[in-house]
């Protein structure tokens, strides 16, 4: 699947060049008919530049005066069909190739290197394979919002709340600027306390969301998974031999698996998740993983090795505090 993004983005160019040409066909024929002696003129100008290229290398009498003179015809009709042209009000260039990306000319490329308009593409693309197009348009750090977080201190944890995202918000930030020189991953999961709590927005998904803009639009490949959704990737994986898919979520910059824990657990889902968290790790392809349960319930709910890689490999970044959702959903309201 990641193979095949440069050829999807080569077919796009290719369409964006056949474009091209029929744009160009369109505007030559229409000058056909309003001023059809520009085109004789350029019937004329090619048959000369034509001449011009046989003769270069041709031994003849006089070659360098001839050669001259020819040049000289061409440049004097060009100035002739430029005139015509701006006398009838069109841009001089009318009838040359106009392209979507001058640079490389709608080929993807300057030389032997990727033009900026590569990149662009390849951002959309990953955006589309990402499945967060329509969630990071709201959930992003433009819309992060610190005062949703209490300044006051509780009994059970060492600081307030919003002493505390600030700190998880810096440490995601410095993941950001230091992607591509670190292996770094990160577990983000919520404070202990009762099953009903579990469920309580602390902000984990909407942190992930903004760090996945972010690499995104930084042209990194960034691939998005609940543990359910992941876990009926690897079964597909495994019983249909996928081997796209597997490419995919082995090789993407950065898996994200959200929500941790909320999958069926099986003796299936444990083997799967732990071959995948330790195939990444030893590509030093990085993970994002969020969950609600605190750190017992991990070390309970899954295997030794599952575990060890959690604790062991990844940045751990604890949340806690109210339901920052509610709190959203009330100045939302506000707003509007």
């Amino acid at each position: 699947m990641i193979k095949s993004c440069h050829s999807k983005i080569m077919k796009i160019y290719e369409r964006t060049r056949e474009e091209d040409e029929r744009a160009l066909n369109n505007r030559k024929k229409e000058i056909g008919k309003k001023i059809p002696e520009v085109i004789d003129i350029q019937r004329s100008i090619g048959k000369l530049s034509l001449e011009l290229s046989i003769n270069i290398l041709n031994n003849i009498k006089n070659k360098d005066k001839y050669l001259k003179e020819l040049k000289e015809k061409i440049t004097d009709l060009k100035i002739k069909g430029s005139e015509l042209l701006a006398i009838n009000n069109y841009p001089v260039d009318y009838l040359e190739m106009h392209y979507q990306c001058p640079k490389c000319k709608d080929t993807g490329f300057i030389g032997h290197k990727k033009c900026s308009c590569y990149k662009q593409k390849l951002i959309k693309l990953y955006y589309n394979n990402s499945d967060l197009t329509n969630i990071l348009s709201k959930n992003n750090f433009d819309n992060f919002n610190f005062q949703l977080y209490s300044p006051l201190k509780g009994k059970e944890n060492p600081t307030s709340p919003r002493k505390n995202i600030e700190k998880i918000a810096s440490i995601s930030w410095n993941y950001i600027e230091n992607f591509s020189s670190s292996d770094e991953n990160l577990l983000f999961y919520g404070n202990p306390g009762r099953s009903e709590e579990r469920r309580v927005g602390k902000g984990k998904t909407f942190l992930s969301n903004c760090i996945s803009k972010e690499l995104l639009d930084r042209g990194y490949l960034v691939v998005y998974r609940t543990s359910e959704a992941l876990i009926e990737d690897l079964r597909t994986i495994r019983f249909k031999n996928d081997g796209e898919l597997e490419d995919f979520l082995l090789n993407c910059d950065l898996l994200i698996i959200d929500d941790l824990g909320s999958e069926q657990i099986t003796d299936f889902s444990k083997t799967e998740l732990f071959n995948i968290l330790n195939r990444k790790l030893l590509k030093q392809k990085k993970m994002l993983i969020s969950t609600n349960c605190d750190l017992e319930e991990l070390l309970k709910s899954y295997s030794e090795r599952i575990s060890s890689r959690l604790l062991g490999e990844f940045t751990l970044c604890k949340f806690f505090g109210e339901d920052i959702r509610i709190k959203q959903n009330i100045q939302n309201k506000n707003i509007k």
